[in-house]
């Protein structure tokens, strides 16, 4: 029901009939599936986010599913279920942990799928997207309660971490932290992130068993302006026939200079 809900909404968005277009329909669908999402209260975009490219999955691994069932012939047997889907295609990417124990020097991957990055941002005024990405991926140790079990020692041994990615998404989405804790208190981090509007290079971080593409371009950004009892959501989307920069805000929709896409309060990145 809600990706049918989402599929029209997309319809009216492309048919341009319309000045601007409400996704009432659609969240009307999708806050009876997750009431924690009402219009009612203060919510997430990057929480709604995963819960939508979740959901529209789920939705649309069932439809593959019972494509596959349909064309088979009854002499092939029962079809395997592969539990993808376009949202799987289009934004699922996967991360290796290497795990080194710092006993036997023993090294262990552990393997993770993901949709949304979630970055640290360094505590400056002003940084850049690669800043946070080095923060992301810089080498960690574990140590005291997140020592982890060795299973060549036998034991809870201290061991190093580092983290690169194996797959990389055709459309990589970035979440920006900036919500923190801090001396007990949560704050919004008002930092300046400069990201690229092109030629972002993914291969520092990319495993050398991936073969994918690691050079990405901005495609859409969504803003949170306010603090964290009170916040307003906008977006900039770039059309992909035209390449102008569209902003979103409520219902006014309007065109904007590639020089306004650079926003302080940038807070999903899509790539």
């Amino acid at each position: 029901e809600s990706a049918t809900a989402f599929g029209c909404l997309m319809s009216d968005m492309w048919l341009g009939e319309f000045d601007y277009v409400s996704p009432e329909a659609f969240h009307s669908i999708f806050e009876k599936r997750y009431p924690a999402f009402s219009r009612r209260t203060q919510q997430d975009a990057q929480e709604f986010l995963i819960c939508v490219l979740d959901d529209l999955h789920e939705a649309f691994k069932e439809v593959r599913a019972q494509l596959g069932q349909e064309r088979q012939s009854p002499a092939a047997g029962p079809s395997t279920r592969s539990g993808t889907s376009i949202i799987t295609e289009l934004f699922e990417g996967q991360l290796s942990y290497a795990i080194r124990c710092l006993t036997c020097r023993a090294l262990s991957d552990r393997p993770e799928s993901f949709t949304v990055l979630s970055l640290p941002i360094p505590s400056t005024r002003v940084c850049s997207l690669q800043d946070c990405l080095e923060c992301f991926f810089q080498p960690d140790v574990l140590t005291r309660n997140n020592q982890i079990h060795c299973y060549w020692c036998g034991g809870n041994r201290d061991a190093t971490v580092k983290a690169s990615i194996t797959k990389a998404p055709e459309i990589i989405i970035f979440h920006l932290k900036r919500f923190a804790w801090q001396d007990k208190h949560r704050r919004k981090l008002s930092t300046t992130v400069c990201y690229p509007f092109s030629d972002l290079d993914l291969s520092p971080y990319i495993s050398t068993s991936c073969c994918n593409n690691t050079e990405y371009s901005l495609c859409a950004v969504v803003n949170h302006a306010g603090d964290l009892d009170y916040g307003h959501y906008t977006a900039f989307c770039k059309h992909s026939v035209t390449k102008h920069w569209y902003s979103f805000d409520d219902a006014q929709v309007t065109q904007i200079p590639d020089s306004a896409v650079q926003a302080d309060t940038a807070y999903l990145l899509f790539y």
